[in-house]
């Protein structure tokens, strides 16, 4: 058998044993790439290895693969789904704590496992420059909470980054939860133990609200509902009691509406059959004309409580200009250790864009560029003077651009800046190629329906009552807006508090109907989000499905009326599974140069390319 010519192939073979070993999984697949590590099924996804093997690189990679083997050796699907919280921000607290546990688990039995996902750990504060962030609310809570209880259970100290973070965080964590986390050893190898402490820690500090229903509480009948049934019952019986003391009462008035019935009903006999069936097959023209008109035109059934409380609003109305200023101005700092690899994004973006402008050239001018496809005329008679070309651009071809981002609080943290900055320059690169750009959000006024859900508490709870919250839709740059005057916009998103739940089918409608209005030839529409459709309030009392089921009804009619191009991008989340057209990401780092090639596709003039860019997509979603 032929050795491979490649150095690191023994160190990769020898590392894949050892991570099936540790996973207790022997028929893992394990691969090495560029992609950000991860498992999909029974495939673990590792970084790649140079031939050099540097240091740094062998460490990541043996961290990145202990890691993954522990928490799948450690890890219960099932166990973990039980208890998961609802919420965005208490299912990322969720998520923090059990991945330390796992890691902290198997750390215990092979504490050189430990010390390779100490440079894992070290790499990825590094890489987020955790290492020089000054105040806490630079560092996402949950991270922090992770951090915190990793040290917790292993009494080891945590690399310099990732120190610094649980440091800026421990005095309120401690203060909050400290007295939970005490008990972090006695539950460590008891999964469903520490969901349980899990649930408690995130209630100490402040998401006990995200929690949802509690997994271990006996199912027993909704008092609520008794309570409502018992109402509706009494209120029954009290008219029953007063039709009949208004009868003993008025024994006349009664007699008269008997009689008055009876007439009816035989009038009724009398009319021919013939009669009763003109009357059946009356024109559905004839209704009231005072039926309110359906709320969504993609799903009739689609109900909303109330839209007292919703709100389209421009970004700059919803903080000072200073503040403005001041968040754009995080921002920035954010885009700088990514200004590399997107400024060249961006313009390979714009040289794909300007490729396809359609250009044609002006013969027979007295200046201009030398036309050398006449220049043989000049040599055979000297006497013919030069001829010269210019180069005429035709209009490139009338198109917008619509960018709807989730604003949800699950984006909260790296995703939310990664799409922030990627809006901002792929409206300064469209800008420059001549298409118009308009960048939208979508998130809710308040946790838990805000006013909407008090409005349908005072009207007695009537049942499946519809979208029971208010949105926010923010308009963060219009089309026709140059990006110049709105730059500082889209620092809002850097607001605190600003990122609340997401209900994706009605805020997609919204930005349909905004580009339809729109008088260019080709209208493009691209939703970037990292989860399905949720709201707690909605769901508690509507059918589990609602949200997902209106989101699928929209995209249904936005692609059966083909006025607009949609396609989607999902962090971490799968939306193959709603767009056609779609690409899941695994990390929010991947996100611009997804962006850059689903644009530059659809602008590709070559239907083969189209087709290939768009196949591959389609093969991810089967």
């Amino acid at each position: 058998m032929k050795n491979s010519d490649n150095p690191a192939d023994p160190f990769k073979k020898a590392l894949t044993e050892a991570t099936r070993a540790l996973a207790d999984e022997r028929e893992l697949n394990v691969t090495f790439s560029a992609d950000p590590a991860g498992v999909s099924g029974d495939t673990m996804r590792l970084p790649q290895i140079s031939r050099r093997m540097g240091r740094d690189e062998i460490l990541l990679a043996r961290g990145a693969a202990d890691a993954l083997a522990m928490r799948m050796r450690h890890h219960d699907t099932a166990t973990h789904s039980k208890f998961a919280p609802a919420g965005p921000m208490a299912k990322e607290l969720y998520e923090a704590l059990e991945t330390a546990r796992c890691e902290a688990l198997g750390a215990r039995d092979m504490p050189g496992a430990l010390s390779n996902i100490d440079h894992k750990i070290g790499a990825d504060a590094e890489k987020k420059g955790y290492a020089n962030i000054k105040a806490p609310s630079d560092a996402p809570l949950s991270v922090a909470a992770g951090y915190i209880l990793r040290q917790a259970a292993t009494g080891r100290a945590l690399p310099r980054g990732a120190q610094n973070v649980a440091d800026l965080w421990r005095p309120f964590v401690e203060q909050q939860a400290g007295d939970t986390l005490a008990d972090v050893q006695e539950v460590l190898a008891d999964q469903a133990a520490f969901a349980r402490l899990s649930r408690r820690v995130i209630s100490d500090l402040g998401y006990g609200d995200q929690l949802g229903e509690d997994p271990d509480a006996p199912e027993e009948d909704d008092p609520d509902e008794n309570a409502e049934q018992d109402e509706e019952s009494g209120d029954n019986q009290s008219r029953d009691q007063d039709d009949g003391e208004d009868a003993e009462s008025s024994p006349e008035r009664s007699q008269e509406q008997q009689q008055d019935e009876r007439q009816a009903q035989v009038s009724m006999d009398d009319q021919s059959e013939e009669q009763l069936t003109d009357e059946a097959e009356m024109p559905e023209a004839e209704t009231p004309p005072d039926l309110p008109s359906p709320v969504s035109e993609a799903s009739p059934d689609y109900k909303v409580f109330t839209q007292q409380w919703d709100e389209d609003i421009r970004a700059e109305e919803l903080a000072e200009p200073a503040e403005l200023e001041r968040l754009r101005a995080y921002l920035d700092k954010q885009l700088e250790p990514l200004r590399g690899a997107v400024s060249r994004l961006a313009n390979k973006l714009q040289r794909r864009l300007q490729a396809q402008q359609n250009r044609s050239w002006e013969f027979d001018k007295e200046e201009g560029v030398l036309d050398a496809g006449r220049l043989a005329r000049v040599v055979a008679n000297p006497t013919t003077p030069l001829s010269f070309k210019v180069e005429k651009d035709m209009e490139f071809r009338d198109t917008v651009v619509t960018l709807l981002l989730d604003n949800s609080g699950s984006m909260r943290g790296r995703p939310i800046s990664i799409a922030a900055i990627c809006a901002d320059v792929l409206a300064q690169t469209l800008e420059r190629c001549s298409v118009k750009v308009e960048i939208l959000g979508f998130t809710t006024r308040a946790w838990k329906g805000g006013q909407a859900r008090e409005a349908w508490l005072q009207a007695n709870r009537p049942a499946n009552p519809g979208r029971l919250n208010d949105l926010r839709h923010i308009i963060y740059k219009p089309a026709d807006a140059p990006w110049r005057r709105v730059r500082p916009n889209l620092g809002l998103m850097m607001k605190e508090g600003l990122l609340k739940e997401n209900i994706d089918g009605e805020a997609l409608e919204w930005a349909h109907k905004r580009l339809v209005k729109r008088t260019e030839a080709r209208k493009i529409l691209m939703v970037i989000s990292d989860g399905a459709p949720v709201d707690d309030s909605t769901l508690s009392v509507n059918p589990a499905n609602y949200l997902e089921k209106h989101l699928r009804d929209v995209i249904a009619m936005v692609e059966r009326k083909k006025l607009v191009e949609l396609l989607a991008i999902g962090i971490g989340h799968d939306v193959t599974r709603y767009y056609a057209r779609a690409v899941t990401i695994t990390d929010a780092e991947q996100l611009a140069g997804a962006i850059t090639e689903q644009l530059a596709s659809l602008f590709d003039s070559d239907p083969r390319k189209r087709a290939r860019v768009m196949g591959i997509q389609n093969m991810r979603r089967a």
